[in-house]
């Protein structure tokens, strides 16, 4: 668990002490880089297309799992 905070501070850029304000702030600027439609227009290469398309998309994901749990650190202090 201490592993995933800890990734989870290092992918969102912060340090304790962190607000829910600081990890709102992060989560939507992250997700909208990493947002998989950015991609659409990126190239013509469909291969190159999907497979930036799948890493936006692990990334989305990443981004969510991450909030939560920083979220739910918030709630436990």
């Amino acid at each position: 668990m201490h592993e995933d905070l800890e990734k989870a501070l290092a992918l969102f850029e912060l340090a304790e002490p962190f607000t829910r304000e600081d990890v709102d702030k992060k989560s939507r600027e992250l997700l909208l880089t990493w947002h998989p439609h950015r991609y659409a227009m990126v190239t013509n290469n469909p291969r190159k297309y999907m497979a930036k398309y799948k890493q936006a998309e692990a990334m989305t994901k990443e981004v969510g799992a991450a909030y939560e749990l920083l979220v739910a650190r918030l709630e436990k202090k």
